[in-house]
Formats: C-alpha cells, structure tokens, sequence
C-alpha cells in the first residue's frame, strides 16, 4: 500500500479575522510559536505516507513551498469547497502515482488547520488499511468532549472491531440535540479521510458531481470548475456513498476553525487568571479572555472576561467568545461594503 498525504489549505479561514485573511490565510499562520499550521500538518502527515501533496488555490500556490519545501503542490483551478477540490485531487493523484509505478496508491486526506495531540500516526495508518482492504470511503470519527454546534456528527453503525459502518451523517445541531447526539455515541466529524482515488471517483460520478469528474478526466479542469458549485464533500459525496466506514481516533484533536478554540488549545500556557495571550498585550483585571495581537500592534484588556480581542494590520475584533462562530457574519458583511 502506498499512502499518498493530501492536505487541503486553500480556504482562508474566515472566523480568524482578522489574523486571517485572504491575503494571509489561516493555514500559514501559527497562533502561538513554532511553525505554522500547514508545516505542522505536513510534518504530521508524513508519519504515514510515501508521498505529500498540498491542494491550494492559485493566490496561495507560491507561498506554499515556504511552509510545506519538499511537498509536491496541486493548484486547483478555482475555489469551490472539499467536494471539488478533492474530485482534482483524486484525479492527479491517481495521474501522478500511476506514472510513478504506484498502482495501489491511498489517499489521506488532512485539512490544514488542525489541532492534533498524541498518536495520530496509527489511527491514520489503520485509517488507509481499512480503505485499502474494503474500497470504503473511510472517515476519521472524534468522541465529542462537550455538545459542540459547530461541528458534524457521525453515526456509527455495524461494529467490526476497530472501526464501524457510517449509519448517518449530520451536520451542525442545536446545544440539545448535540448533547444528544453525544450521549448517544455519535462521534464528530473531523474531516479527516482515507480512500482509493478510483473508490472515491466512483461514489462522486454517482452525484451532483458527476459533471465534474467527467469534465476533469477528460482534461476539462478549467471549464469544469467555472461551472461548478461549491460544495463541501459530505454533501456532495459522503452522505448517499454506498460504503463508508468511520475509524475512531485515539488522538486529542480539536478544529482551529474560529477563536474559541484557541481557549481549549492553550489552555495550558493561560495564565492565572484564565487568558489566553498571543502577541504585544497586555491585560489587568480581565478574566477569561482571548486577547491576541499581531506584527507591530499592541492589545490592552481592562477590568474585561470572556471577550476575545484580537487586533491585525490596523483592524480589530472584540466579540464574546462563547460567539466566536459569528465572526464569519462579520467578514460577510465587510466584503458587502
């Protein structure tokens, strides 16, 4: 078996504004020291495969061989969400191993902007076994530690030893039925995933993909993509395939997709009074608070708690961290005016 690492970092991370941009997106940002989120991923994926491919939009194409040197960039033609994306994926990967003599190649698939703590390299690996042996799409399923609405839940079904049948996909619920959701077992979707690209092709031709993968296997990238909807691939695959599997990982994990994430992240490194401090700040009298600072700012938290205040290039957010998710509202309305 060979593994074939695809991490995906063309999104810009649109809760993160404003560290976030579309000028610097998420991905090659590290929200705390040390390397950036794509190396960290890249690092992480080649525990387990032969061979590391990062999927990106074309504004970010030359920044990538900063973050990820030795990892071999794929462009897609536009940005139209996962679905998408990894219908391109599939198909140059497929393209590229098979010229490379590798037949019997599985794709691992990694968003770029992950959290993860502990093994994660056996849970991948098994992860690509079980896709090889069985032709499965194979997700990755997290045990929920809290009824998180941000994220998608996983129902496993049939037990077959050290991973399950996927009996039902459902996307972001409401505070009840996400604890629910977890009292009854469900696991998050982490959007980590491992299959064959001539298995995962089959299942997208079966969709509203179908156009798509047939416009790019026949050389029609470009005018297939502009003609595109975007579309996340659980939607626009996972949720009607007629095989997919779910291997639960063992491994701390936790999606850096808006500011209170970094709450659980750092939890750690907060100080005595429960704030998480990255950059030039300074708090007094402030509990509980996301208070970060970028290149040359300077933030200062005053007899404040549960706010996070983040200031970047000039701009600046204060929101209540319980809504960091609205942060997308506020880039919404900002590309309005």
């Amino acid at each position: 078996m060979h593994v074939s690492a695809v991490v995906l970092a063309g999104g810009t991370g649109t809760r993160m504004y404003p560290a976030s941009s579309e000028q610097r997106p998420k991905q090659f940002l590290s929200f705390g020291d040390g390397p950036s989120l794509l190396t960290r991923t890249v690092e992480r994926a080649r525990e387990v495969a032969d061979s590391v491919y990062v999927l990106t939009r074309p504004a970010y194409a030359g920044a990538v061989p900063d973050h990820a040197p030795d990892a071999e960039v794929l462009t897609e033609p536009a940005a139209r969400d996962t679905g998408p994306a990894l219908v391109y994926a599939a198909h140059e990967v497929r393209s590229r191993e098979q010229e490379a003599g590798n037949d019997d190649t599985v794709m691992l698939c990694l968003p770029s902007d992950h959290h993860v703590e502990g093994d994660f390299a056996s849970v991948a690996e098994r992860a690509c076994e079980v896709a090889a042996d069985t032709g499965a799409l194979v997700t990755l399923g997290v045990e929920p530690d809290r009824p998180a609405v941000g994220y998608g839940y996983i129902k496993p079904g049939e037990d077959h030893g050290d991973y399950h049948t996927a009996a039902g996909f459902f996307e972001k619920p409401d505070p009840g039925v996400a604890e629910r959701y977890r009292y009854n077992g469900f696991l998050w979707n982490a959007g980590m995933f491992a299959w064959t690209p001539d298995a995962f092709l089959d299942e997208a031709r079966r969709g509203q993909l179908e156009q798509l993968v047939k416009g790019v296997e026949a050389g029609n990238a470009e005018s297939a993509f502009r003609l595109a909807e975007s579309v996340s691939v659980d939607y626009a695959v996972l949720e009607d395939a007629r095989n997919v599997t779910v291997v639960p990982a063992t491994f701390g994990w936790d999606d850096l997709g808006a500011w209170d994430a970094l709450v659980r992240v750092f939890a750690d490194a907060a100080d005595d009074d429960g704030n998480v401090v990255l950059g030039d700040a300074l708090t007094m009298d402030t509990e509980n608070c996301v208070v970060a600072a970028g290149e040359g700012q300077h933030v200062s938290a005053v007899g404040v708690s549960d706010l996070t205040v983040a200031a970047y290039d000039g701009n600046v957010l204060v929101v209540p961290t319980r809504e960091a998710q609205r942060v997308r509202e506020v880039v919404s309305r900002l590309r309005e005016e």
